[in-house]
């Protein structure tokens, strides 16, 4: 059975840009690798037919992940339920300090998307929960009614990008002072005066991107992530990163770039007197992003905005 016949019977779309993310990782069938998003196990599945007496040591911090992880009876399998921001600390409980590659694929999973109770998808309306990890206790309910004006502002502005964050800000606060906000129909209905005419899909996409980011900390802990990666790499290992959206993106080249030059990264800003002088630890395994073919956009739409970066480890002073 092939890969992809295999993904379709345990019904899952195929996952974005896979051959690409395959041969990022140069996979080493005897090798150590780690996919720190599982999702609906798309990519490890794929990666776990490469390995020959290698391993695979997944991250979610997802039930519903947790659900198909535990379908997988295979023995080079390992499923951590936690954030990857924790990468590092799981690896040692499962006594693993080296790896040969990591994967991380930031984007939502189809079926968080699709289920409304989850409150992820303007196409539904459902509780405004948009938590990755359900038992954490900030929903996105719960930022949009005690949130101040200028925190939202700073939300929609900062996650969202949109133009008009402010006026968003105050048409959320004006709204919840007559109504909690509870719903996701609740908050389409809050901004629909200010949402742009013949845009407003598009807007309240950025809305809700904006809201699942803060909810879920994703900006901080991909860069937790990253800040980890070169310490568990072997020599000529191999970091594949996918992003969605432009902030992912900026993080992960300004990581990329850090790395691979005399600094040490800081956070995305390149402030001169906060580097510390290092030697390189990284370098690009191509200087572009790589973006999905035509036939893969024609198939899968939800591929169109995705960008796959890889970055390969260096020897240190001791290697060389």
């Amino acid at each position: 059975m092939t890969q992809d016949s295999q993904l379709e019977t345990r019904g899952y779309h195929k996952p974005v840009m896979l051959k690409q993310c395959l041969e990022g990782l140069q996979i080493n069938p005897e090798g150590i690798y780690v996919d720190v998003t599982f999702g609906g196990g798309g990519h490890t599945m794929a990666i776990l037919e490469m390995l020959k007496g290698g391993r695979l040591i997944a991250f979610d911090q997802d039930d519903d992940a947790k659900k198909e992880a535990e379908k997988i009876q295979h023995r080079s399998f390992t499923f951590c339920q936690a954030n990857f921001r924790y990468m590092k600390q799981f690896l040692k409980l499962n006594g693993v300090t080296k790896v040969n590659g990591i994967l991380a694929d930031l984007g939502i999973s189809s079926h968080q998307i699709d289920e409304a109770s989850r409150g992820f998808s303007t196409r539904f309306d459902g509780p405004l929960d948009m938590r990755m990890d359900r038992k954490t206790k900030v929903t996105a309910a719960k930022i949009l009614n005690s949130y101040s004006e200028e925190k939202l502002h700073k939300v929609f502005g900062m996650y969202g990008e949109l133009k008009n964050a402010k006026t968003a800000a105050k048409a959320v606060v004006t709204n919840r002072g007559k109504k909690s906000l509870e719903t996701t129909l609740d908050l389409k209905n809050a901004l629909e005066s200010v949402a742009p005419r013949g845009k407003e899909n598009k807007y309240f996409a950025q809305v809700f991107q904006a809201l699942r980011i803060e909810v879920n900390e994703e900006m901080q802990a991909l860069e937790d992530f990253l800040h980890q990666c070169g310490d568990v790499m072997e020599k000529e290992g191999r970091l594949v990163v996918m992003s969605y959206h432009s902030l992912e993106d900026r993080i992960v080249k300004d990581f990329g770039r850090a790395r691979a030059r005399d600094y040490t990264f800081t956070g995305g800003v390149d402030v001169p007197e906060l580097r510390e002088p290092r030697a390189p630890e990284l370098s690009w395994v191509s200087r572009k992003a790589i973006k999905p073919g035509a036939q893969e956009l024609e198939e899968n739409p939800r591929a169109r905005s995705a960008q796959l970066r890889a970055l390969e480890k260096l020897a240190g002073p001791r290697d060389r």
